[in-house]
């Protein structure tokens, strides 16, 4: 109940792990609860077009997909990781160091 009464919901690395049918179930009366109610920033290294195989249910993948997608700014980062770029850059610092 707190998460459905958020004004921001923030949900990373969405689609890490495949749901089953129950989780993918439950994850979309979560976000149908959410649509137009509250600000959503989700992060996935999957794209859209991989959800429905992950879902285990395209119907469900492509109306979970409707209602995240109708209002989004969508920001593609195809660079490596963050955090890798981050760690190597760290190791880079200690062994200049060093």
């Amino acid at each position: 109940n707190r998460i459905r009464a958020s004004d921001l919901v923030i949900i990373d690395d969405l689609m890490y792990m495949a749901m089953d049918q129950r989780e993918a179930t439950l994850f979309f009366h979560l976000i149908n609860h959410l649509y137009e109610r509250s600000s959503i920033i989700l992060t996935s290294n999957k794209s859209p077009d991989q959800w429905g195989e992950l879902l285990g249910d395209e119907g469900v993948a492509m109306a979970i997909l409707d209602r995240i997608l109708h209002r989004a700014e969508v920001v593609h980062m195809n660079e490596a990781s963050y955090r890798m770029k981050h760690r190597q850059s760290m190791f880079v610092s200690e062994s200049v160091q060093n």
